[in-house]
């Protein structure tokens, strides 16, 4: 006879028991967060989304250096200046929006928001919920082709006072507002 038990919180989301150790794909390591604390990252289609823009800015840089070639007297063989931002371009496609994935993580704390990025100048921000003025979703065409959406943040003050988690899960980031928004002004007593 097996003895019926309540499911774990790992069982009822459908994992396993005995299962993998590793955070869920959406938790960054805790070697990468602050002591003790993980980080959510960002829906792994911002790679996607931060490749196309690379590219159509890339494209569109490569035709005007071409133009100007063109058009003006250089130095240079026709389309050395547009190869060369073509080339730049492809480098910053491979590299740039990995890397920038890899540096975003948030976490909705007890008291805060607390969100940290950047490649190359990392920026950490905390902002207390009572700072919280209202939280909008946003999402062009291309983000909800993708299945993705901004979180915004407007807070109290003029300094960081538009905050945007970019390239959230559509689904996360409905969720995320909806508690944002409930938690808005939380202990403010005006």
């Amino acid at each position: 006879m097996t003895e019926s038990r309540p499911a774990t919180p790992t069982e009822a989301e459908g994992d396993p028991v005995g299962g993998s150790a590793a955070p869920p794909p959406e938790t960054l390591p805790e070697s990468d967060a602050e002591p003790g604390e993980r980080l959510d990252r960002l829906h792994p289609n911002a790679v996607i989304l931060w490749r196309l823009s690379t590219l159509l800015r890339g494209v569109l840089f490569t035709a005007v250096a071409l133009g100007a070639e063109l058009v003006l007297d250089s130095p240079f063989p026709a389309g050395v200046g547009a190869l060369a931002i073509a080339a730049i371009t492809l480098l910053l496609l491979v590299l740039l929006p990995p890397a920038r994935f890899r540096a975003w993580g948030y976490r909705l704390r007890e008291s805060d928001l607390y969100l940290r990025h950047g490649v190359f100048f990392r920026t950490t921000t905390i902002v207390p919920h009572a700072r919280i003025q209202h939280v909008d979703t946003r999402h062009g065409p291309v983000d909800r082709l993708l299945g993705l959406a901004d979180v915004v943040v407007f807070t109290a003050g003029t300094r960081g006072a538009v905050i945007a988690i970019p390239a959230l899960g559509a689904g996360t980031a409905e969720a995320l507002r909806d508690r944002l928004a409930a938690l808005s002004g939380a202990g403010d007593a005006v």
